[in-house]
């Protein structure tokens, strides 16, 4: 639906609230404080509506602006993303949209493995669901357990997993500079 057929839409839906209240045009405007003779060409469609004539005609009502002007619903909020498996680890993609902030639910099975430290631009944040999960950043080696948080700058050679005692859930989130390809932080065997 278009602005110009959303705003068209104003006028009789204005007047139909006021009716089924069984408001008149003096009483809303005492209300109000808009003059009759306003409410009356919104009403007809010869005033365009605008957020200082709506406000308080919202209010007056004790509608939401949107029901005033027959938004269209933003539509069903949940994320329904099919799991991801890479690696061995299960994602969960919690962001509908490619590109500016991404966000994963991620399972990781219980595993024994080297950790080998990437870099990529951005910066991540990691919470534990349930479970340890080990994060190894830089010169710190770390094993984070459920509640616990970190937070860091992806240039920093990284890497994170199972401690290898059972499977991790955590929360992943990055900028759009962390969905590009991880490079070797160091070449292997060096």
């Amino acid at each position: 639906m278009t602005t110009d057929e959303v705003l068209a839409g104003v006028g009789p839906r204005l007047r139909q609230m006021r009716k089924d209240r069984e408001v008149t045009l003096a009483a809303l405007s005492e209300t109000t404080g808009i003059s009759v003779s306003t409410l009356s060409r919104l009403e007809s469609g010869l005033r365009k509506p605008s957020l200082e004539l709506l406000l308080p005609i919202a209010r007056a009502h004790r509608v939401a602006l949107d029901e005033l002007v027959g938004a269209p619903s933003a539509g069903d909020p949940r994320v329904r993303s099919k799991p991801i498996v890479m690696g061995g680890r299960t994602h969960w993609p919690l962001t509908r949209q490619p590109g500016g902030l991404q966000a994963y639910k991620v399972l990781e099975p219980k595993r024994r493995q080297e950790p080998d430290p990437r870099t990529h631009e951005g910066y991540e944040w990691l919470y534990v669901l349930s479970g340890k999960l080990r994060l190894v950043l830089g010169e710190h080696d770390v094993v984070l357990t459920a509640g616990e948080a970190a937070e860091f700058d992806t240039r920093v050679p990284h890497w994170f997993g199972s401690t290898g005692e059972g499977p991790v859930e955590f929360l992943s989130l990055f900028g759009p500079q962390g969905e590009r390809m991880h490079v070797r932080a160091r070449p292997k065997g060096a």
